[in-house]
């Protein structure tokens, strides 16, 4: 019977046994009950609950103790190498014997788990978190399609705790120099610092091992960037134990993931990626966490009066290396390989490498910078830095790989090709190949637009002489950068004493002097 039939039922015979003044045999006989519910009915309105009797597994109760067995065993067993359901089922029916579906084994196997613990339910308790204090810290994975091709790229991701304000950056690694990247420009965003901890689990970019229970071997950089920043660290227990210890930042990124990255997102670079991940992070401050009154930003703004302010410089989030130059003019930095002035042939120079991108330097002096490449095994070849070489190769140029690559990210463009072909048909192979390599020379000097004028102003006059581009392009050069200057300047009325008479220049002489070198 309902709950509710039940209670109109009770209602009834109260009423019975009150204005008709029945006893119980007779409201028993008039309701076709028992008279125990009669005198549960007349002792309270509210029937109380029904007895659910203790029911036997008929079918599967016999293999109870052999089931509890085998998971029993599980919690010693790899996690990924543990009894299903259906496995325990098969086993069953093949070592056992047994008679019996799969549904009552997974019912069984449902309610041993609950009993043994191995169903993963943690009791959590609720924590409050103080504006200003403390944050949480964690990667995840996602797929992007990266200038046309899919990758599986990791997003940095820290959180605040009391407001939930967070921050996502992506990253083609988990590498220290994005571990360390994303905590500068974190901080730069929030404009401050938490004062009590930050959260983490057991990165190989924090721990380098872990030891017996809270105490950790630390990494000396994750060292130096906490003590530059000045923060508290805490790390969770190792594996699924300890992930509600930071429960926020978890289910942070499983939230992000399903909001924004989801279908999977495009861009033509990592950077633009990453602009759409801060553009999302904006309009995520606009969000209610839960039924809470203010919104993330409202709350954001709270809390960063509280944090602890920025350190005068931001922490060189790099990692110092040393490579050597090969006979190619490459070094090899993490399986990748980078090319620097083919001057440096089989030298040494010093590398910072950052979270997504490569300074190269000798001898203090700035001489090479790349994108720091998403995959192992390519190359990053700069056109620019073997023109040295090829002007005493000229026949090496075509078959270029620099040359591929310039032409891939738009650096060797159209006009320089016209200019290259018009050379040889003039001079030949051989020298129309160094005219364009001394026109390729300007770009060191003298901007794209520049160099791409002069280019065009000789092809007019069917010239492929490399003194008259740099002639045209520095013409080019002085006048787009006069015009403005020239534009600004005040004039002079002749009324209050000016001369309106256009200042003199030396701009002639300029050019001669820029023939003459």
């Amino acid at each position: 019977m309902k709950e509710r039939s039940r209670v109109e039922q009770f209602e009834r015979i109260r009423r019975d046994s009150r204005d008709k003044e029945l006893s119980i045999r007779e409201l028993a006989v008039v309701h076709g009950v028992h008279r125990r519910t009669v005198r549960a009915a007349v002792a309270d309105a509210v029937p109380p609950p029904r007895k659910v009797p203790e029911r036997a597994r008929p079918v599967s109760g016999q293999w109870v103790d052999t089931v509890r067995g085998w998971l029993t065993a599980d919690l010693t067993a790899p996690r990924k190498q543990r009894h299903t359901a259906r496995r325990v089922w098969e086993r069953l029916l093949d070592e056992e014997g047994a008679r019996v579906s799969a549904s009552t084994v997974r019912a069984l196997v449902h309610d041993l788990k609950i009993e043994i613990g191995l169903d993963g339910r943690l009791v959590t308790v609720p924590q409050t978190h103080e504006p200003g204090r403390d944050a949480e810290v964690d990667f995840g994975d996602f797929t992007a399609v990266i200038g046309g091709e899919r990758l599986i790229l990791h997003m940095f991701v820290m959180r605040l705790s009391s407001s939930g304000r967070s921050v996502h950056i992506a990253y083609g690694n988990v590498a220290a120099e994005a571990f360390m990247d994303g905590h500068v420009q974190a901080f730069e965003v929030f404009g401050g610092v938490p004062t009590g901890q930050i959260r983490y689990d057991n990165l190989k970019p924090a721990v380098l091992r872990v030891l017996l229970g809270r105490e950790r071997l630390e990494n000396p950089r994750f060292i130096g960037l906490r003590s530059h920043y000045g923060f508290d660290s805490f790390f969770c227990e190792p594996g699924i134990a300890g992930a509600h210890e930071k429960g926020g930042v978890e289910g942070e990124i499983g939230r992000f993931r399903r909001r924004y990255l989801t279908p999977v997102p495009q861009a033509a670079s990592l950077a633009e990626l990453n602009e759409k991940l801060a553009a999302a992070d904006r309009q995520d401050n606009h969000r209610r966490i839960a039924a809470r009154a203010e919104t993330v930003g409202q709350a954001a703004a709270r809390e960063t009066p509280l944090l602890n302010p920025l350190p005068d410089t931001a922490f060189e989030a790099s990692t110092p290396l040393s490579c050597r130059v090969d006979a190619k003019a490459r070094i090899c930095v993490r399986q990748s390989y980078y090319s620097v002035p083919a001057r440096l042939a089989g030298k040494r120079v010093d590398v910072a490498l950052g979270a997504d991108w490569i300074a190269v330097r000798h001898d203090g002096g700035l001489v090479a910078r790349h994108t720091r490449s998403l995959h192992k095994g390519t190359e990053d070849l700069q056109l620019d830095h073997y023109l040295e070489i090829l002007i005493h190769r000229p026949g090496a140029f075509a078959g270029a790989t620099a040359l591929v690559a310039a032409r891939a990210d738009g650096a060797f463009t159209q006009a320089h090709q016209r200019f290259w072909d018009t050379a040889r048909r003039q001079v030949g192979d051989r020298d129309g190949t160094r005219a364009l390599i001394g026109v390729l020379l300007l770009h060191r000097t003298l901007p794209a637009d520049a160099v791409l004028a002069g280019i065009d102003a000789a092809l007019s006059v069917g010239q492929c002489e490399p003194d008259l581009v740099a002639v045209e392009a520095r013409r080019h050069h002085d006048t787009t950068r006069s015009a403005p200057a020239a534009a600004s300047a005040p004039e002079i009325p002749a009324s209050v004493g000016g001369d309106p008479r256009p200042a003199p220049t030396l701009h002639q002489y300029d050019q001669l002097l820029g023939t003459g070198s």
